[in-house]
Parts: structure tokens; C-alpha cells; sequence
């Protein structure tokens, strides 16, 4: 089995992965940024030592997948607003010390995309684009079974549109245009959002159909630059995907003149809430396994 890691601004996962993908244990804590990095340390060290003792398992590595710039040969965060204090640590180093085994590190993003290549969605595909959308927009590419990286092993950020595509816009985008009086003077949520849509409601509907018209350019995007196989489309805006496929797949149609984007399949990512654990577990072997022998 793998240890893996999920750190991300409000909690931290850690959990046991064996080989087939499959996740047999799994605990959770909040993350508590600012009581500091050792803090967050301790925390993952301990419930990773409870997994072990409460399965009688051995593990030969620990895979951890992060939000935020990263340097993932160092293994250590770089810029990082979320977790204040923690820029320039190595939890790489530090659990491979504490444990006596190799670790990995990887952006969330690109350890989704090794997950969902792998074992999900993107199995069996040599050309993948994975994207989650949620509070806003991450993702990875895996070309003939490689993590696509930028310069310097970077993440490439294939979120970063210039272009308002996330769940934080499509909340923006109805609050500035719904009168106050419509919604009774709430603050809606995208999720809410996607509720009143179904109910018929205009502004909520409008904002879904704006909220896909953007998927689609930057899907379509994607697909011109890529041409993959497979784009796979994961995140808790994904939950109400049936809402935007149609116009996603529309505005794909009418952009992408001159590359065959009717072979890409758009898919929606199936590992559900163990994706960021199997993506940290799948960081290591890709590091060891896969691109070692490569």
C-alpha cells in the first residue's frame, strides 16, 4: 500500500491506498493554517500512524497532493495565501524522514489527473485533460501515460483562463444582476444556484447558461491546443453537470474548427470523494514506478 496525503486549506486527508486504487482507511482533521506548519505536521504523522496500527498494514512510500504553487521535485510549497507561514516546508522530506521511506509531492491538480488516468475515467486513454471545477478551476495532463510538466517539473495552471468559468464567478455574476428583492437579500451559493435553475428560475438559469458558455471556451480551448483523447471533468460544480453539458458541448462545436474535437470525450471524473487520496497515492508510484523505469 501507498500513505497518502491531501492537504488543502481547510482540512487535511490522510489514508491507506492499496494497488488496485482502492482507498481501506481514511481520516480527516481541519487543517488550522495558523497555528503553524509543525502543527499540520504532527497531525498528518499521527493519523497516518493510526491507519498503520489500526490495520496492521505496511506501506512503501507516502504520495501527498497539494493545493497551491509547489515545487514538486523539491517537495516544498512556494507561494501559498492559504496556509500562511507554510511557504519554502517540505512535508516531502519531513515524512520521508519521520517514516523512513521515500515520499512524493504533487499540485492537487496534477495528482487528480494521475488518479483519473489511471484508475478513472481517463483509464485506458493515451492523451488525457483532467479538470475540476469548483470555488474555482484546477487540472493536469497525462500524455502517454506521463504527467505533462512545465518548466522545472511547474504545474501547468490549465485553470487559469482569463476567463470567469468557476463556481465563485457564477456566484458574483447572479448577486450583481438578480434585484436583492428576488432572492430576499441571501447571499446564494453556486450549488443554490443550480437548485433554482431546476425550479425555473430566470436570473439562476441565466447564470447556468453563462456558467457553460465559459466551460465551453475554455474546454474548447483545451481541445485546440491538446486534441486529446479524453477531457475528464471532476469538482463539486460537476455535481449539476447535466445543467451545463449541453451548452459546453455546443460552444465546443462552434469553436474548434479546425481540430477533430468531435473524437475528444467529455467524461465526468468517477473516483468521487477518495480522488485527491488515490491522486496522492498515484504521485509516488508515477515518481518511483512510472517515471523511474521511464
Amino acid at each position: 500500500m501507498i500513505g497518502a496525503v491531501d492537504i488543502g486549506g481547510t482540512k487535511i486527508a490522510v489514508g491507506l491506498v492499496d494497488d488496485g486504487g482502492r482507498v481501506v482507511r481514511r481520516a480527516e482533521a481541519p487543517t488550522e493554517a495558523e497555528r503553524g506548519y509543525p502543527v499540520g505536521l504532527e497531525k498528518i504523522t499521527k493519523m497516518l500512524r493510526g491507519a498503520l496500527r489500526e490495520t496492521g498494514a505496511a506501506i512503501r512510500g507516502i504520495g501527498i497532493g497539494s493545493t497551491g504553487m509547489l515545487d514538486p521535485i523539491r517537495g516544498q510549497w512556494l507561494d501559498v495565501d492559504f496556509l500562511p507561514g507554510w511557504e519554502h516546508q517540505s512535508p516531502m522530506e519531513d515524512l520521508s524522514r519521520e517514516f523512513g521511506l521515500r515520499a512524493a509531492m504533487e499540485n492537487d491538480g496534477d495528482a487528480g489527473a494521475l488518479a483519473e488516468a489511471y484508475w478513472g475515467a481517463g483509464k485506458g486513454k493515451s492523451r488525457m485533460v483532467y479538470v475540476t471545477i469548483g470555488t474555482g478551476i484546477g487540472g493536469g495532463i497525462v500524455l502517454d501515460g506521463y504527467l505533462y510538466r512545465g518548466v522545472e517539473g511547474s504545474h501547468p495552471e490549465i485553470g487559469h483562463h482569463v476567463m470567469e468559468a468557476s463556481g465563485r464567478s457564477m456566484e458574483k455574476w447572479y448577486m450583481e444582476n438578480c434585484p436583492a428583492q428576488d432572492r430576499n437579500g441571501k447571499v446564494v451559493t453556486a450549488r443554490g444556484i443550480c437548485e433554482l435553475a431546476r425550479k425555473g428560475d430566470e436570473f439562476a438559469k441565466q447564470a447556468v447558461e453563462r456558467e457553460g458558455t465559459y466551460l465551453g471556451l475554455g474546454l474548447a480551448n483545451l481541445i485546440g491546443m491538446f486534441v486529446p483523447d479524453v477531457i475528464v471533468l471532476g469538482g463539486g460544480m460537476m455535481q449539476s453537470a447535466d445543467l451545463y453539458l449541453g451548452r459546453i458541448h455546443e460552444v465546443i462545436r462552434g469553436g474548434c474548427r479546425f481540430v477533430p474535437a468531435e473524437k475528444t470525450e467529455i467524461a465526468l471524473a468517477s473516483l468521487a470523494e477518495n480522488a485527491n487520496l488515490i491522486g496522492a497515492a498515484m504521485a509516488w508510484r508515477h515518481r518511483y514506478e512510472h517515471e523511474a523505469a521511464g
